[in-house]
């Protein structure tokens, strides 16, 4: 207010001074202290009886009356905003006056970390959230954007905490020690009740983080990613990350409206992981990672470990919790009984999403089994499983490498169908791609805003191909991220068998590059060393602790020890890389070549067929006619066929039939086994129809089906045609130079040295009194198998009976056969 006219203003007095500066120090106490209710003044007047003289009655009395007082006096204060208010002021400057250091700290943020809190830089929120002892008692701070008040709940104590803007509230308790509090936090139109995040000590132990650090954490699911529990008595759920570029990393999800901004996760330690545990926060909630990057700005992150995943096209994470109860404990129990190079193992391709068009995980469960177990396949191997974005990549291109694609379930759904395969008795192996991932801005390419997961060299980074990324199986955490993995899926899942994909483009530094685009290893070669020691380190791992399962490389080069030991050095330098088995690439493309061909013409190819058996024993094969022959151009097996429809299905069955009596196990793509003849799409599946008896031409191919089933049938049943895949004395040739006759003779041996002979004959007419040599100590002959036969849509040319060998040496051996070879067809006689 102005002077009137003519008059100084009014000078203050000394005095007039430190009545002002007084009565500005008691409002200033009182504003820090009007959030306070009456159980802080409750806890004020026991302060002030403190001082007075001990043992008497009448001054205890005196404070009860006051307390009692005090407390209808505040419930009466509630009725009104005004007598509220009126209350706090009041309260303030007693507690102001019994205790004046109950005042002395102010709890608000410092500036500092307000401001790396709203630029979600922060590493130790809850250093500077939540409860924290200071002079004076004991300083609570909540950060919650958009709230419009935060009352902290300590038992009787209910304190409204002070606004100090931009989402911040603090407040001082005036008690002595942290208790355990809630937070009432009230936004517009609701009110939550909810724990405190940053009230609760770390989830993630020591050892973890040392493992973590030094790449040896084998069940790296276990630790990070987001996991359900039960932590200092509270129910929520803990998230953590490995981000060591990232200035802050804050946690974004269903449960706050995808605003991280409240939710800032606190960095372990040099180990690069971030970790939070939110109250209240369960299964099926959707999440993903804020990631501050080092140049400031943010991206938004689905989880590396995250366990499910929402369907595609959407992205997020969600958290998840199994509840599945398997039934499989015969089959886990026995499944390591016998080696698998040793065993039956024939295997049934499935693409899961097209087998049967629309059907879920479980619904595949009560199909699928039923279907495999008929046609007599041990193993059925599954694709894609880990979660991908694009449906045409067939589930190669991973974003999602320990979740179960969302496409057709759950992960417990998953498990349900393994556990339903197993029961039947069926064994199941998985495609698992970590060769490379996708560039898709939400996943991990430059995760936390520098390269991680794949390469620093940008060269070596980029896959030539596919337009993706290749790991950096140099850094031990990207190693320990795709080992965990692999033993993830066997002993979270029960897999019985990875099936790695593209194994030769991580071996070789110049895979698909130019002279200059790529830079030899310190020896001056070209083999990736980093790719060699993670891949022997992920099948040491895998053999050690999942008694019974194998892993198969998809490899297709001449690789020295892919199936080797990893500890037995070959004459490359290198130790094994440590497989069970590996897909015969090269016998899978002769053998299509010479079948592709016209008859008169395999003469000219006939070493196309036997080629395979100068290395057959170098590593220990799988035959594989898989999903890759019979897409994009390459025809459908029966189409590949030369000749009119009947000689395109009996060049099919006899093909079958000298692959399934071939060293080696077996894989067959879906649809083949019936002589689908259009092309594998994804888009609609096997031509179920063809099998309609309805469809006019039902039986030629249900009669391949037959075959199919058959050849399962006495393969599992014949010791010879597995029992030595992996050993020279297995196998023996009759005739493998009968070109001209377009005809291949061999002896298959088991364990006891008892034989089965298989004939191929691969030419349109029918061989009389054919003379094959044959070991003299078998007294008599008969065919247990003819894929010329009636049933399977041939022309039932048959040798009947026990056929008897005669004396007359043949092919080096002192006894021999004569046999009738029908057209275009295999034979396999046993001893009678």
């Amino acid at each position: 207010m102005e002077a009137p006219p003519g008059k100084a203003p009014a000078k203050k007095t000394p005095a007039k001074k430190t009545a002002a500066k007084k009565t500005a120090a008691k409002k200033t106490a009182a504003k820090k202290v009007a959030a306070k209710t009456t159980a802080a003044e409750v806890v004020a007047e026991k302060a002030a009886a403190k001082k007075a003289p001990a043992g008497t009655a009448p001054a205890k009395k005196a404070i009860a009356k006051k307390t009692a007082a005090k407390a209808a006096k505040t419930t009466a204060a509630r009725k009104t905003a005004a007598k509220k208010v009126a209350a706090k002021k009041v309260t303030a400057q007693k507690a102001a006056a019994a205790d004046p250091l109950a005042v002395a700290v102010s709890p608000a943020l410092a500036a500092g970390d307000r401001e790396r809190l709203l630029a979600g830089t922060h590493h130790d929120p809850h250093s500077v959230l939540g409860a924290h002892p200071v002079p004076g008692g004991v300083a609570v701070r909540a950060f919650r954007p958009y709230a419009l008040s935060v009352t902290v709940v300590a038992g009787d104590v209910r304190t409204e905490l002070d606004d100090d803007g931009d989402g911040f509230f603090s407040g001082l308790l005036p008690l002595p020690d942290v208790p355990e509090y809630r937070l009432l936090v009230e936004y517009e139109g609701t009110v939550q009740d909810t724990e405190d995040a940053y009230r609760f000590l770390p989830t993630l132990g020591e050892f973890d983080l040392h493992l973590i650090g030094e790449g040896r954490h084998e069940e790296l699911w276990k630790a990070l990613g987001a996991h359900p529990m039960t932590h200092e008595g509270v129910t929520g759920t803990r998230f953590s990350v490995w981000a060591p570029n990232a200035r802050g990393v804050r946690v974004a999800g269903s449960f706050n409206f995808f605003d991280g901004t409240g939710f800032p996760m606190r960095s372990l330690g040099s180990t690069g992981v971030w970790e939070l545990f939110v109250p209240g926060v369960g299964e099926g909630e959707l999440y993903k990672f804020e990631i501050t990057r080092p140049d400031g700005s943010r991206t938004l992150r689905a989880d590396p470990l995250a366990r499910r995943t929402e369907a595609p096209p959407n992205t997020s994470s969600v958290v998840c919790a199994s509840d599945h109860a398997w039934g499989d404990a015969e089959w886990m129990a026995r499944r390591s009984e016998r080696p698998v190079h040793e065993a039956p193992f024939s295997v049934y391709e499935v693409h899961l999403p097209s087998w049967r068009p629309g059907l879920s995980y479980r619904q595949l469960a009560e199909q699928l089994p039923a279907y495999v177990k008929e046609l007599g396949f041990t193993h059925v191997e599954l694709m894609p499983i880990a979660e991908h974005p694009f449906g045409g990549s067939w589930g190669y291109q991973v974003t999602g490498f320990y979740a179960p694609t969302a496409r057709l379930g759950t992960p417990d759904d998953f498990k349900y169908l393994v556990d339903a395969l197993h029961q039947a008795g069926i064994g199941v192996l998985m495609d698992w791609v970590p060769a490379h991932f996708p560039r898709d801005d939400w996943a991990l390419a430059e995760f936390d805003g520098r390269p991680l997961y794949e390469h620093q060299d940008p060269l070596r980074a980029a896959h030539p191909d596919w337009g993706t990324l290749e790991f950096d199986y140099g850094r031990r955490e990207v190693r320990n991220f795709l080992v965990a993995n692999a033993v993830y899926w066997c002993e979270e899942f029960h897999i019985d068998g990875l099936r790695v994909d593209a194994v030769a483009s991580m071996l070789y530094l110049d895979y698909s590059r130019e002279p200059g685009q790529w830079t030899p290893n310190e020896h001056g070669g070209r083999e990736n060393l980093d790719a060699v020691a993670f891949l022997q380190e992920m099948n040491a791992t895998v053999y050690r602790r999942c008694p019974g399962v194998v892993t198969i490389a998809e490899e297709s080069t001449a690789w020295d020890g892919v199936t080797r030991a990893t500890h037995h050095r070959g004459p490359s330098g290198f130790g094994g890389l440590g497989f069970g088995l590996k897909w015969n690439m090269g016998w899978m493309h002769d053998s299509l070549e010479y079948m592709a061909h016209d008859p008169i013409h395999r003469a000219y190819h006939h070493n196309e067929m036997t080629f395979s058996m100068v290395y057959a024993y170098s590593e220990n094969y799988v035959l594989p006619i898989s999903h890759d022959e019979v897409v994009h151009g390459k025809r459908s097996l029966v189409s590949k066929m030369p000749g009119d429809w009947w000689q395109q299905r009996a060049n099919l069955r006899a093909y079958l039939g000298f692959m399934w009596a071939h060293p080696g196990k077996q894989l067959l793509f879906m649809g083949q086994e019936f002589a689908q003849g259009a092309e594998w799409s994804e888009a609609h599946g096997p031509d179920w129809w063809l099998l309609d008896p309805e469809y006019g031409a039902e039986a030629d191919h249900r009669g391949v089906r037959d075959l199919v089933r058959d050849l399962n049938t006495v393969y599992r049943g014949t010791p010879a045609l597995w029992e030595r895949d992996t050993e020279p004395s297995g196998f023996s040739w009759v005739v493998g130079d009968a070109a001209d006759d377009n005809v291949l003779a061999f002896l298959r041996h088991d364990g006891e040295g008892s034989p089965l002979l298989a004939v191929s004959n691969f030419s349109p007419v029918v061989r009389h009194d054919y003379r094959l040599g044959v070991p003299d100590d078998v007294p008599a002959w008969h065919e247990v198998l003819n894929t010329d036969a009636a049933a399977y849509g041939g022309s039932d040319v048959r040798n009947p009976g026990p056929v008897k060998p005669e004396p007359t040496p043949w092919h080096g051996r002192a006894a021999s056969l004569r046999l009738t070879l029908p057209p275009l067809a295999t034979l396999w006689l046993r001893p009678a």
